[in-house]
C-alpha cells in the first residue's frame, strides 16, 4: 500500500513505495525548495523520472535532470529545489 505525505499546499508530495529498501516518489512543483537536511548513516540513490532539480550537497550545487541519476551520502547537508515540476524517486539503503 502507498503512503502518501503531502507537504505545504501541495508543493510536495510524497508516496512511500517500499520499506525495505526505503524508496520515496518525489513529486515536487516548480520553486519548492527543502530546507538543508540530513538523513545519518544512510547512502542514497536519486533519480528524475520527469522534471530537474538543483540539489544542494554540503557546499556544492548539481543540477539533476530527466534521466539522471546521482548517489550520495546522507551525513552531509541536503536541500534539492524544483527547477520545473518534477519527479523523482528516492532510495535509502544503509551506508
Amino acid at each position: 500500500m502507498v503512503e502518501r505525505k503531502t507537504v505545504g499546499d501541495g508543493d510536495a508530495v510524497v508516496d512511500r513505495l517500499f520499506d525495505v529498501p526505503q524508496t520515496l516518489r518525489l513529486k515536487l512543483s516548480e520553486g519548492y525548495e527543502r530546507p538543508e537536511h540530513q538523513h545519518p548513516g544512510k547512502e542514497i540513490t536519486l533519480f528524475v523520472h520527469q522534471g530537474a532539480l538543483s540539489l544542494l550537497l554540503g557546499d556544492q550545487r548539481h543540477r539533476v535532470e530527466e534521466g539522471d541519476a546521482i548517489r550520495f551520502s546522507g551525513d552531509q547537508d541536503i536541500s534539492p529545489r524544483a527547477i520545473e515540476d518534477t519527479v523523482a524517486v528516492l532510495v535509502f539503503v544503509d551506508a
